[in-house]
């Protein structure tokens, strides 16, 4: 495994897949150090009170928020509407598209 493919930036949606909070979506708020990263979703974990998560257990997406990204490089914080608003947007164009167009090898079928 490549560590520089694998590791996170700030401002970027990861998906849970181990713990409590399995196949769950959260941003990048901070990097700890090596192997852990602060994560808050604005909802359950907000940006007060993130959660400090191992990098093996999160899998990093292809979505980085640039509004939250920019925000948290410019003044170190981030608001709790902007990190709702960016998890939903990452929902609504990127995985509703994963459903819509079924994939197959990994190609987009078209009906």
């Amino acid at each position: 495994m490549n560590d520089t493919e694998s590791r996170p930036e700030i401002g970027q949606v990861v998906q849970i897949f181990k713990g409590r909070e399995a196949g769950q979506y959260a941003i990048v708020i901070n990097i700890v150090d090596d192997r852990f990263v602060l994560l808050a979703d604005g909802e359950k974990r907000k940006y007060d009170r993130p959660k400090k998560k191992n990098l093996s257990h999160v899998i990093p997406m292809n979505f980085i928020s640039p509004e939250v990204q920019n925000s948290l490089l410019e003044t170190g914080r981030v608001t709790n509407g902007k990190l709702r608003f960016a998890i939903s947007k990452f929902v609504n164009e990127v995985v509703t598209d994963l459903k819509k167009g079924d994939q197959l090898n990994g190609q987009r079928r078209c009906n």
